[in-house]
């Protein structure tokens, strides 16, 4: 018999009932995705303080009884028997028999006595909480792309990592920071970019860098084994991780490679920031950073450890403003106007050019004609010469600045010149005045005629260094219309060496150029001098001949094109301006573009560093560098020596007299 005819009949619907939910839509919010990620992969399943995994809580039974209840007919209402019902009232108990004094004495004391403290709840311990912060995934993937990736972070897990005491998982997902994705059984380090809110899902997407990847150990579950560069890429879907301390150790460590420690890796607190050597000087490098980021004491900590490293090596550097000289006065050789004896003659044509024609245009090709004849000339007339048989206007050859001169007089006063007299007698005039002018003696003397050129190069490019592996060339003191002469000389004489000692055994050689923008200009601000060519051809081609270059420089933009791209690793301090950020944005490699963002928030003494010196682009706080180590470049304080007085008449009359005698 069916229950059709009955009227009290009704079809039971859930969706119908009273009190009756809606049904709800599959989640899709990116703590559901990250726990249905989980599911799937089988992981077990346990509660994090952000509710990753919901366990669900047990039902009451009177709240099954009344379910139950409201699903049955009237006729199966009437057909279950009545439940007895149990009286809350309780029979009245027998009277109490009174307590003996002495316990009622014992009862009023343990009233008085105060109640014992309620136990605390234990205390997680920070290496616990930050192994638990390790294992948690803190967003997922959602883009993949050949360098990079876009990826989703959970806001709550950012909170929670962020009170962690592992300062690299305290810095996960934020910009700048690291993070890692496991792809099988390796894990793919990335850096974060950028971030943006999600309003829709309520989350942060953050643009990722890949920087490479590393094997995974067994038993920690810890990177190790890291080789730059991607070989499998993950899958949208992928879990995210924040990477602790221990595997950006494994990170940074050496792989053997000779190195350098300069400071420490932000933002941890114990690993150690290396440079390989080999990498760093076999493809030139450059350190930028606007004034007052401590950029000279940064270099000088860069040039202290390569010489505490190889104290048999063969540096120079320029030093146009004099401030090196305090930082290796007890590690290096200080060559300056007073004990330079740079010869003239080691000058090839195109220098003495810069050096002695003063005219513009038509008139400047003229000059150029009578100054090859007449310095050939003179060059001829050494017994030096002779003896080699057929030289030329560049060999460098001894020759005497009167035979030059003469050499000169003979050509005005010839018959048959192609022009005037003038040509003859500005260069001649230009030749006297170096003769006669103090302040040109460290280069144009008459005791510097003798064939010096083996000693002076033993000098200046320290072979042997006996110890003292560095020359500091402060040219300060040298005349500003001859500086650019000087440096082009000197960077000359580094590149000819390496070219003509090919044969012997290598000995290769850095060329340290501070305020490098002033001898590589770029082509708007570019005067034509020879330091600008000869700079610029050790960038391209000086590597193949084992030299190395190194530019400091505080306006990247106004480097010569090309310069810079071929510096394989880039050292960049804090740049305030917008052009300058550009520039070196655009020599930097890829995977740097993260850290790029960073440049104008570094603090004083912090730089990027990325290129071929290190294993992946990191931010390093430098190290404190000795007092008597640093160079001469701090800032003076205006208050302070403002409020010192006595003794200024004497300073004034010592100051006038070196400035009179130019020394």
């Amino acid at each position: 018999m069916t229950d059709m005819g009955n009227p009290n009949h009704r079809i039971f619907d859930p969706a119908k009932e009273e009190g009756a939910q809606p049904p709800q839509p599959r989640g899709s919010s990116l703590r559901d995705r990250i726990r249905r990620s989980e599911q799937d992969s089988g992981a077990a399943s346990s509660l994090s303080r952000s509710g990753y995994i919901h366990n669900p809580q047990p039902v009451e039974e009177k709240q099954v009884a009344q379910e139950r209840s409201q699903m049955m007919s009237p006729d199966q209402h009437q057909a279950m028997p009545e439940e007895v019902p149990v009286a809350n009232e309780q029979p009245a108990p027998p009277p109490p028999i009174p307590a003996p004094p002495s316990q009622l004495r014992a009862e009023a004391e343990a009233r008085k006595a105060p109640e014992p403290e309620a136990e605390e709840e234990p205390e997680v311990d920070a290496d616990e909480q930050s192994a638990q912060n390790m294992v948690q995934p803190i967003g997922v993937v959602l883009e993949i792309a050949g360098s990079g990736s876009m990826i989703a972070i959970d806001l709550q897990r950012l909170s929670e990592c962020a009170e962690d005491a592992d300062p690299s998982i305290a810095m996960a997902g934020q910009v700048g920071s690291q993070i890692k994705i496991r792809v099988g059984n390796s894990w793919l380090l990335a850096s974060v970019r950028n971030q943006r809110q999600d309003r829709k899902a309520g989350s942060i997407l953050a643009n990722i860098d890949f920087l490479g990847e590393g094997v995974e150990e067994k038993l920690t579950g810890r990177l190790h084994g890291f080789r730059r560069g991607v070989t499998r890429y993950p899958v949208p879907g992928a879990l995210v991780y924040p990477a602790s301390t221990a595997d950006l150790k494994q990170v940074y460590a050496s792989d053997g490679r000779s190195a350098v420690t300069i400071g420490k890796v932000y933002p941890t607190k114990d690993i150690r920031a290396g440079i390989y050597i080999d990498a760093m000087l076999g493809k030139h490098f450059a350190l930028l950073g606007s004034t007052g980021t401590g950029k000279s004491t940064s270099a000088a900590l860069i040039l202290h450890r390569i010489c505490e490293a190889a104290p048999e090596g063969h540096i120079v550097m320029i030093d146009p403003h004099g401030e090196y000289s305090a930082a290796f006065r007890n590690t290096g050789v200080i060559l300056d106007v007073s004990n330079l004896q740079m010869p003239y003659w080691i000058m090839n044509f195109e220098e003495h050019c810069e050096v002695l024609l003063t005219s513009q245009g038509n008139d400047r090709q003229v000059d150029e004609d009578i100054l090859a004849k007449c310095l050939l000339k003179a060059r001829s007339k050494s017994r030096l010469a002779e003896s080699m048989g057929k030289i030329t206007v560049d060999s460098p050859i001894p020759y005497l600045l009167s035979d030059l001169s003469n050499a000169i007089q003979d050509a005005m006063g010839k018959l048959d010149k192609a022009t005037t007299s003038a040509p003859y007698m500005r260069i001649k005039n230009k030749l006297e005045e170096l003769k006669s002018d103090p302040r040109y003696q460290f280069m144009f003397s008459g005791m510097l005629v003798g064939d010096t050129m083996s000693e002076f190069i033993c000098k200046i490019f320290r072979m042997p260094s006996n110890g003292k592996p560095i020359s500091i060339i402060d040219v300060s003191g040298v005349p500003s219309d001859i500086t650019s002469t000087v440096v082009a000389v000197l960077s000359r004489l580094v590149f000819d060496f390496a070219i003509w000692g090919r044969e012997e055994r290598t000995s290769p050689i850095l060329l340290v150029c501070e305020e490098a923008h002033r001898y590589v200009p770029s082509e708007k601000n570019s005067d034509g001098n020879s330091v600008g060519t000869i700079l610029s051809r050790i960038a391209k081609e000086g590597r193949k001949y084992g030299i190395s270059l190194g530019l400091i420089t505080q306006r990247p933009s106004d480097l010569a094109e090309g310069v810079l791209s071929q510096c394989g690793t880039i050292i960049s301090m804090r740049l305030n301006n917008d052009r300058d950020q550009d520039f070196v944005r655009a020599a930097m490699p890829e995977g740097a573009r993260g850290f790029l963002d960073a440049i104008p928030a570094l603090r004083n003494r912090e730089c990027i560093i990325c290129g071929e010196g290190v294993a992946i682009p990191i931010r390093v706080s430098f190290d404190n560098l000795e007092e008597s180590k640093r160079p001469a470049s701090e800032d003076p304080s205006f208050v302070e020596l403002w409020n010192q007085t006595g003794g200024e008449e004497e300073i004034v009359e010592r100051t006038v007299q070196r400035w009179r005698s130019q020394g």
